[in-house]
């Protein structure tokens, strides 16, 4: 090789090492704007679904009827929960949802993994395993977990983490393996705080876990506690309250709107209304609210 050759060989080399030190480009590069869908969680119509005043096609129908982009129907709305229901059904809930323009943005189950029977936490594994592959079959992306609200009062803390976690990363290999993200939701159990939530989340360490970050279970600052969490959302529950040094307020949307902006967060915003109230009425009103908030920030 003459020494010409040597030196665009030389420049060649310079060149391709300034490109791939140059930020990254692109549409699937650059850091995209946020983007939010509105979503319901079946919860807001406990009382209706548990009495049988109403099923999930009433739901799917109402969810339509009031234009959200998706619904987040918990597992145990379901006929015969905790057992899985026929495939049959499923997949007429998917269909009714796809028919209606609606997408089915997560479900959930009761659990406790905080438990210090190792039994009882095998089956509350098994349990979320069951609807992982349910949630496969109906093409929903993610399915919420709980911490747990067993006496551990005697047992050390660390010890109790230890286990939860074990059991959390078993779900979580689960759910990758069926394309199913796991989300713990902070349900002011077990885990009460932002720094709590994190050492659960960073500790399991998977790219198929994450938080399903729920407003109204911080009690000291809300606001700031969101702040830290959002990173590690992979959903939501908005709430018409929240706690302020233990203290109960209404959410200040526009401020959550902001932070939620600011974050980057892109996906479902499930709202969830509780309390006394018509909920067709209560959610209608809050939706309203969060699609306000929405305009005047975004």
């Amino acid at each position: 090789m003459n020494r010409n050759h040597k030196h665009q060989l030389r420049i060649i080399v310079i060149l391709l090492f300034l490109i791939t030190s140059l930020p990254l480009a692109g549409i699937a590069q650059q850091k995209l704007p946020p983007k939010l869908k509105t979503s319901l969680n079946a919860y807001s119509f406990n009382g209706s679904l548990m009495k049988g005043e109403m099923n999930l096609d009433d739901l799917l129908e109402y969810c339509a009827a009031n234009q959200f982009d998706a619904v987040d129907i918990t597992a145990y709305y379901f006929p015969g929960y905790p057992e899985v229901p026929s495939d049959e059904y499923l997949y007429h809930i998917k269909q009714k949802a796809f028919l209606l323009g609606l997408e089915i943005s997560g479900t959930g189950v009761r659990n406790d993994f905080t438990d210090p029977d190792p039994a009882r936490r095998k089956a509350s594994v098994e349990l979320v395993k069951k609807w992982i592959i349910a949630s496969e079959k109906m093409g929903i992306p993610v399915i919420r977990v709980f911490s747990g609200v067993a006496d551990t009062k005697d047992i050390p803390r660390e010890k109790v983490v230890d286990y939860l976690v074990k059991d959390l990363k078993e779900c979580a290999e689960f759910g990758k393996a069926h394309g199913v993200i796991v989300g713990i939701q902070n349900h002011h159990d077990f885990i009460k705080t932002a720094d709590e939530t994190i050492e659960i989340i960073q500790r399991v360490n998977s790219d198929w876990f994450g938080l399903i970050l729920d407003i109204g279970s911080f009690r000291t600052d809300p606001y700031s506690e969101i702040e830290k969490t959002i990173p590690y959302a992979v959903s939501w529950q908005l709430k018409e309250n929240l706690y302020f040094a233990g203290v109960e307020q209404k959410t200040d949307l526009n401020k959550l709107m902001k932070i939620i902006q600011q974050s980057g967060y892109r996906g479902y915003i499930p709202l969830e209304t509780l309390g006394a109230g018509d909920p067709k009425v209560k959610v209608a009103g809050f939706l309203k609210e969060i699609r306000e908030a929405m305009k005047s920030v975004y």
